[in-house]
């Protein structure tokens, strides 16, 4: 048996937050836990960058 807990998609195509993946790898950032965190997708993934960014530049 599967966990039945939805997972949540933000899909950088349309803008929209998928509840179950249903586009193309290429499109989806996730799975998310809940609805409201796939919103702030994009906001988490720029955060991330830019600390790796901070990070290797700390390193040179």
């Amino acid at each position: 048996m599967g966990d039945d807990t939805p997972q949540y998609w933000y899909n950088t195509a349309t803008k929209q937050v998928e509840e179950g993946r249903r586009s193309d790898w290429k499109d989806v950032l996730g799975p998310y836990s809940s609805r409201e965190e796939a919103l702030h997708a994009l906001e988490k993934a720029r955060s991330r960058t830019a600390a790796w960014e901070a990070e290797e530049e700390a390193e040179r």
